[in-house]
Protein backbone atom coordinates (compact mmCIF):
# COMPACT_ATOMS: atom_id res chain seq x y z
CA UNK A 1 0.00 0.00 0.00
CA UNK A 2 2.75 2.21 1.58
CA UNK A 3 4.35 1.43 -2.17
CA UNK A 4 1.40 2.37 -4.29
CA UNK A 5 0.97 5.83 -2.59
CA UNK A 6 4.98 6.11 -3.41
CA UNK A 7 4.79 5.53 -6.93
CA UNK A 8 1.52 7.33 -7.08
CA UNK A 9 2.94 11.01 -5.64
CA UNK A 10 6.35 10.44 -8.11
CA UNK A 11 3.80 9.75 -11.15
CA UNK A 12 2.29 13.13 -9.70
CA UNK A 13 5.59 15.10 -9.48
CA UNK A 14 6.64 13.96 -12.77
CA UNK A 15 3.94 15.27 -14.35
CA UNK A 16 4.04 18.20 -12.35
CA UNK A 17 7.78 19.11 -13.67
CA UNK A 18 6.63 18.34 -17.36
CA UNK A 19 4.01 20.55 -17.05
CA UNK A 20 6.67 23.15 -15.69
CA UNK A 21 8.64 22.23 -18.64
CA UNK A 22 6.42 22.56 -21.07
CA UNK A 23 5.12 25.84 -19.91
CA UNK A 24 8.30 26.93 -19.80
CA UNK A 25 9.01 26.19 -22.99
CA UNK A 26 5.70 28.08 -24.00
CA UNK A 27 6.83 30.67 -22.59
CA UNK A 28 10.40 30.81 -24.31
CA UNK A 29 8.53 30.04 -27.72
CA UNK A 30 6.44 33.02 -26.67
CA UNK A 31 9.65 35.62 -26.21
CA UNK A 32 11.41 34.59 -29.12
CA UNK A 33 8.15 35.20 -31.34
CA UNK A 34 8.19 38.56 -29.62
CA UNK A 35 11.43 39.58 -29.81
CA UNK A 36 11.39 38.09 -33.58
CA UNK A 37 8.01 40.50 -34.35
CA UNK A 38 9.73 43.40 -32.78
CA UNK A 39 12.78 43.04 -33.92
CA UNK A 40 10.87 42.76 -37.54
CA UNK A 41 8.68 45.89 -36.74
CA UNK A 42 11.60 48.20 -36.09
CA UNK A 43 13.75 47.04 -38.95
CA UNK A 44 10.65 47.82 -41.38
CA UNK A 45 9.93 50.82 -39.80
CA UNK A 46 13.67 51.96 -40.33
CA UNK A 47 13.67 50.81 -43.59
CA UNK A 48 10.97 52.20 -44.42
CA UNK A 49 12.02 55.53 -42.97
CA UNK A 50 14.95 55.42 -45.04
CA UNK A 51 13.04 54.50 -48.12
CA UNK A 52 11.33 58.10 -47.20
CA UNK A 53 14.52 59.83 -46.22
CA UNK A 54 15.74 58.48 -50.41
CA UNK A 55 12.75 59.87 -52.00
CA UNK A 56 12.62 63.28 -49.87
CA UNK A 57 16.97 63.43 -51.38
CA UNK A 58 15.95 62.50 -54.65
CA UNK A 59 12.77 64.48 -54.87
CA UNK A 60 15.10 67.76 -53.54
CA UNK A 61 17.79 67.03 -56.10
CA UNK A 62 15.53 66.45 -59.13
CA UNK A 63 13.74 69.69 -57.93
CA UNK A 64 17.38 71.52 -57.77
CA UNK A 65 18.40 70.15 -60.55
CA UNK A 66 15.32 71.00 -62.52
CA UNK A 67 15.62 74.66 -61.14
CA UNK A 68 19.55 75.02 -62.41
CA UNK A 69 18.28 73.48 -66.07
CA UNK A 70 17.92 76.43 -68.88
CA UNK A 71 14.47 76.50 -69.87
CA UNK A 72 13.85 74.88 -73.69
CA UNK A 73 15.41 77.63 -75.97
CA UNK A 74 16.68 80.08 -73.17
CA UNK A 75 19.68 82.79 -74.33
CA UNK A 76 21.95 83.03 -71.56
CA UNK A 77 25.19 85.80 -71.35
CA UNK A 78 27.75 85.92 -68.68
CA UNK A 79 26.67 88.38 -65.64
CA UNK A 80 29.67 89.55 -64.84
CA UNK A 81 30.32 90.51 -68.15
CA UNK A 82 27.56 92.30 -68.97
CA UNK A 83 27.82 96.24 -67.55
CA UNK A 84 26.58 97.65 -64.62
CA UNK A 85 27.38 101.46 -64.76
CA UNK A 86 25.41 104.16 -64.47
CA UNK A 87 25.54 106.47 -67.66
CA UNK A 88 23.97 109.21 -69.06
CA UNK A 89 23.99 108.53 -72.73
CA UNK A 90 22.72 105.91 -75.42
CA UNK A 91 24.05 102.46 -74.59
CA UNK A 92 24.08 100.59 -77.92
CA UNK A 93 23.01 97.04 -76.20
CA UNK A 94 24.41 93.99 -78.48
CA UNK A 95 21.15 92.07 -77.82
CA UNK A 96 17.22 93.11 -78.30
CA UNK A 97 15.30 93.56 -76.33
CA UNK A 98 18.46 94.03 -74.39
CA UNK A 99 19.02 91.35 -71.46
CA UNK A 100 22.02 93.43 -69.51
CA UNK A 101 24.59 96.20 -69.42
CA UNK A 102 25.33 99.79 -68.71
CA UNK A 103 22.02 101.62 -67.99
CA UNK A 104 20.32 104.95 -66.62
CA UNK A 105 20.72 105.30 -62.82
CA UNK A 106 16.81 105.74 -63.00
CA UNK A 107 15.00 102.39 -63.32
CA UNK A 108 11.57 101.67 -65.36
CA UNK A 109 8.76 101.23 -63.61
CA UNK A 110 7.99 97.54 -63.31
CA UNK A 111 5.86 96.71 -60.61
CA UNK A 112 2.89 95.14 -62.62
CA UNK A 113 3.13 97.82 -65.60
CA UNK A 114 1.59 97.32 -68.76
CA UNK A 115 3.52 100.10 -71.67
CA UNK A 116 1.24 100.62 -74.66
CA UNK A 117 3.91 102.31 -76.46
CA UNK A 118 8.28 101.37 -76.51
CA UNK A 119 9.86 102.31 -73.72
CA UNK A 120 13.77 103.58 -73.35
CA UNK A 121 15.92 100.68 -73.43
CA UNK A 122 18.41 102.59 -71.14
CA UNK A 123 16.01 102.07 -68.11
CA UNK A 124 14.03 99.10 -68.71
CA UNK A 125 17.78 97.45 -68.21
CA UNK A 126 18.02 99.04 -64.70
CA UNK A 127 14.59 97.48 -63.94
CA UNK A 128 16.06 93.87 -65.01
CA UNK A 129 19.00 94.69 -62.57
CA UNK A 130 16.14 95.43 -59.72
CA UNK A 131 15.30 91.05 -60.80
CA UNK A 132 12.25 92.24 -62.78
CA UNK A 133 10.99 90.44 -66.13
CA UNK A 134 10.59 92.28 -69.41
CA UNK A 135 7.90 91.10 -71.61
CA UNK A 136 7.92 92.23 -75.46
CA UNK A 137 5.93 91.88 -78.36
CA UNK A 138 6.44 92.71 -81.70
CA UNK A 139 3.20 94.08 -83.99
CA UNK A 140 3.33 90.04 -85.04
CA UNK A 141 2.03 88.94 -82.07
CA UNK A 142 -1.85 88.09 -82.05
CA UNK A 143 -3.75 90.97 -80.26
CA UNK A 144 -5.28 87.75 -78.04
CA UNK A 145 -1.41 86.66 -77.00
CA UNK A 146 -0.84 90.35 -75.73
CA UNK A 147 -3.72 90.71 -74.00
CA UNK A 148 -3.38 87.55 -72.04
CA UNK A 149 0.35 88.47 -71.48
CA UNK A 150 -0.41 92.31 -70.24
CA UNK A 151 -3.06 90.40 -68.07
CA UNK A 152 -0.52 88.02 -66.61
CA UNK A 153 1.76 90.96 -66.18
CA UNK A 154 -0.92 93.20 -63.90
CA UNK A 155 -1.23 90.13 -61.90
CA UNK A 156 2.89 89.77 -61.05
CA UNK A 157 4.75 92.38 -59.40
CA UNK A 158 8.22 92.48 -60.97
CA UNK A 159 7.42 92.50 -64.04
CA UNK A 160 6.34 94.58 -67.36
CA UNK A 161 5.36 94.50 -70.54
CA UNK A 162 6.17 96.76 -73.28
CA UNK A 163 5.95 96.45 -77.55
CA UNK A 164 9.06 96.08 -79.40
CA UNK A 165 8.61 96.22 -82.94
CA UNK A 166 12.07 95.40 -84.48
CA UNK A 167 12.97 92.30 -82.09
CA UNK A 168 13.25 88.73 -83.67
CA UNK A 169 9.97 87.07 -82.21
CA UNK A 170 6.84 87.87 -81.96
CA UNK A 171 6.64 87.17 -78.39
CA UNK A 172 10.03 87.51 -76.15
CA UNK A 173 11.01 87.46 -71.82
CA UNK A 174 14.08 88.56 -70.83
CA UNK A 175 15.48 88.76 -67.54
CA UNK A 176 19.01 89.66 -66.42
CA UNK A 177 21.23 87.94 -68.65
CA UNK A 178 18.61 85.59 -69.67
CA UNK A 179 16.16 85.67 -72.84
CA UNK A 180 13.58 83.32 -74.51
CA UNK A 181 11.36 83.67 -77.57
CA UNK A 182 7.95 81.85 -76.90
CA UNK A 183 5.44 80.37 -78.98
CA UNK A 184 2.66 82.75 -77.67
CA UNK A 185 0.68 83.48 -74.48
CA UNK A 186 0.25 79.67 -73.52
CA UNK A 187 3.65 78.48 -74.41
CA UNK A 188 4.31 76.68 -70.89
CA UNK A 189 7.77 78.47 -71.04
CA UNK A 190 5.96 81.72 -70.22
CA UNK A 191 5.15 80.13 -66.77
CA UNK A 192 8.43 78.90 -66.35
CA UNK A 193 10.34 81.64 -67.37
CA UNK A 194 8.96 83.84 -64.28
CA UNK A 195 8.74 81.22 -61.89
CA UNK A 196 12.71 80.88 -62.59
CA UNK A 197 13.66 85.00 -62.82
CA UNK A 198 11.14 87.23 -61.18
CA UNK A 199 13.65 88.12 -58.29
CA UNK A 200 15.68 85.11 -59.61
CA UNK A 201 18.92 83.94 -58.98
CA UNK A 202 20.12 86.15 -62.19
CA UNK A 203 19.24 89.20 -59.80
CA UNK A 204 22.78 91.47 -59.24
CA UNK A 205 20.51 93.56 -57.12
CA UNK A 206 17.34 91.47 -55.34
CA UNK A 207 15.12 93.34 -53.61
CA UNK A 208 15.90 96.88 -54.71
CA UNK A 209 12.67 99.22 -56.15
CA UNK A 210 10.34 98.43 -59.02
CA UNK A 211 8.76 101.28 -58.03
CA UNK A 212 9.42 105.25 -57.66
CA UNK A 213 10.92 105.29 -61.12
CA UNK A 214 10.32 106.64 -64.16
CA UNK A 215 7.44 106.18 -67.09
CA UNK A 216 7.50 105.38 -70.97
CA UNK A 217 8.79 108.75 -71.68
CA UNK A 218 11.82 108.16 -69.61
CA UNK A 219 10.42 110.77 -66.46
CA UNK A 220 8.99 110.08 -63.22
CA UNK A 221 5.17 109.68 -63.97
CA UNK A 222 5.72 109.16 -67.52
CA UNK A 223 2.73 108.51 -70.07
CA UNK A 224 2.50 105.67 -71.98
CA UNK A 225 1.60 102.70 -68.92
CA UNK A 226 -1.28 101.48 -67.46
CA UNK A 227 -1.29 100.79 -63.87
Amino acid sequence: MAANRSSSNADRKARIEEMRRAERARERRNRIITITLSTAVVVGLVGFGGYLLKQQSDEKKATEAAAKAPIKGEKSWDAKKLGRNHVAKPVSYPMKPPVGGDHHQAWLNCDRNVYKVPVPEVHAVHSLEHGAVWVTYSDKAPAGDVKKLEEKVGKTSYSFISPVKDQAGAVMLSAWGKQITVDGADDPRVDAFFGKYVQGPQTPEPGAACTGGVGAEGVPGGAGAEQ
